[in-house]
């Protein structure tokens, strides 16, 4: 074929043709220090208890996490968020597990630093692991008590930060709870402890496998809303994350997080452009159990299509991504 024209043809597949071309004029990369890997806790000892509902992801006990991370930070993942699950007969209507200084978050964030110094250490500050009812907060005339809820997520919060935790991740969604912890941490001399908001959290439909992990299956007891749309963000707004963003980083945020991830890569991009903040991405349980799922049944190649997910979140502007790929991918990028 011949193209018209007295100028030379520019020809954008030269730059494709081979490896080497098409590592030096790519735009975006990955590595595994971009990588986050939520870990489930389960009470006992010896325990890898599988998630039905996640192919390849377990729950483990307290004594068992400084194994289950090793090649993590082995690989050069440079944090876990860690996220326990509570059996139901240890629960109560007002989530009071969360303040245990006994509970497995504490007793996993001890281990974890005695073994791995080094490794970040994520804690959800929220209340949905340890409620029979399955909310975030505390439920008070049938709804969710925005400043009942604070005042335990103050307690939670300490308690993680005393315990070892490096960064407490409030990911309840209540207002004004940003400010009130940074007071609270400051006030007891926490003051290196780092709080990763869940600034723009969406009521997904994509939370169902992880609600099976950490078992918090909303209005378990009847107690409450029955959903989280009075809390969690419309998946209909955009600007509305923009101004939750905003609260977050003027209550003293230091990261800030979209949550889900594929269905809100729009939101994550404006968040980034508009802030400039260091700004995370929850690459969420039922994003990883599609694409688990489809690759099961032959549909997916797994490689290809976990790497093209997370590609998509760092080409949106995530400076890093909490995703159960991570070990996985970390693997495929130390292999080259």
């Amino acid at each position: 074929m011949h193209f018209a024209g007295s100028f030379p043809t520019t020809r954008l597949r030269r730059n494709r043709r081979d490896a080497w071309t098409r590592a030096l004029t790519a735009e975006t990369r990955l590595s595994p220090q971009d990588l986050i890997w939520p870990i489930f806790l389960t009470k006992g000892k010896g325990q890898r208890v599988p998630v039905p509902s996640m192919p390849g992801v377990v729950r483990v006990s307290p004594d068992m996490a400084a194994e289950h991370v090793a090649e993590a930070v082995e690989l050069g993942i440079p944090a876990v968020a860690l996220f326990p699950y509570t059996p139901m007969e240890e629960r109560d209507e007002d989530g009071t597990g969360a303040v245990d200084p006994g509970n497995l978050m504490c007793q996993a964030a001890r281990a974890l630093k005695a073994a791995h110094p080094e490794l970040g250490l994520i804690g959800d500050v929220a209340l949905d692991t340890y409620t029979t009812h399955g909310h975030d907060g505390v439920i008070r005339d049938g709804q969710v008590d925005n400043e009942a809820t604070v005042e335990v997520l103050i307690r939670q919060a300490v308690l993680m930060a005393e315990a070892g935790v490096d960064c407490v991740a409030p990911s309840d969604m209540m207002d004004g709870r940003i400010g009130t912890i940074r007071k609270a941490l400051d006030e007891r001399g926490l003051i290196h402890t780092r709080i990763m908001s869940y600034a723009a959290k969406y009521a997904s439909g994509f939370y169902a496998p992880f609600r099976d992990a950490v078992g918090s299956t909303v209005g378990a007891n009847r107690s409450g809303p029955s959903d989280k749309k009075t809390y969690q963000m419309d998946p209909a707004n955009s600007d509305e994350a923009l101004r939750e963003v905003a609260m977050d980083i003027a209550e003293g945020a230091d990261m800030v997080m979209v949550k889900p991830g594929l269905p809100y890569l729009d939101i994550l991009h404006r968040v980034r452009r508009e802030f400039g903040m260091p700004t995370y991405v929850y690459h969420v349980s039922g994003e990883y159990s599609m694409i688990m799922a489809a690759v099961e049944r032959g549909w997916l190649d797994h490689d290809r299509a976990m790497m093209e997910a997370l590609m998509a979140f760092k080409r949106a502007g995530a400076n890093g991504i909490l995703t159960y790929f991570a070990v996985a991918a970390a693997r495929l990028l130390k292999a080259g």
